[in-house]
């Protein structure tokens, strides 16, 4: 089994940044994309960005690009989402996920691991 826990959501002011993170509480001897994905009251999940098993290769939405960067430590089973010029139309519950395909994936069918979320609001 995979468990995935994110943390570092939270209140920060527009224009400012944060830095989300989500674990991975089990060892499993190999790496998988993983991705982040994002959901405001009354609209679907949508995706955000994804990042290959070694991190090489990483795609992001054009709604965040320029402003948001994914990356991971495989060593330390970790998967960020940097956040940067945040606007108050971020604002969204955040979870990461990970998928058993061999790429990553942009449609929330296609992961098979989620984490419980978490919020982050951006205040002006």
């Amino acid at each position: 089994q995979v468990q995935l826990v994110e943390s570092g959501g939270g209140l920060v002011q527009a224009g400012g940044s944060l830095r989300l993170s989500c674990a991975a509480s089990e060892r499993t001897f190999r790496s998988y994309p993983m991705g982040w994905f994002r959901q405001a009251p009354g609209k679907e999940r949508e995706f955000v960005s994804a990042i290959t098993s070694n991190g090489g290769s990483t795609y992001t939405s054009d709604s965040v690009k320029g402003r948001f960067t994914i990356s991971r430590d495989n060593a330390k089973k970790t998967l960020y989402l940097q956040m940067n010029s945040l606007e108050v139309e971020d604002t969204a519950v955040y979870y990461c996920a990970l998928t058993i395909r061999g790429w990553p994936r942009a449609r929330p069918s296609e992961y098979d691991y989620w984490g419980q979320g978490t919020q982050v609001t951006v205040s002006s």
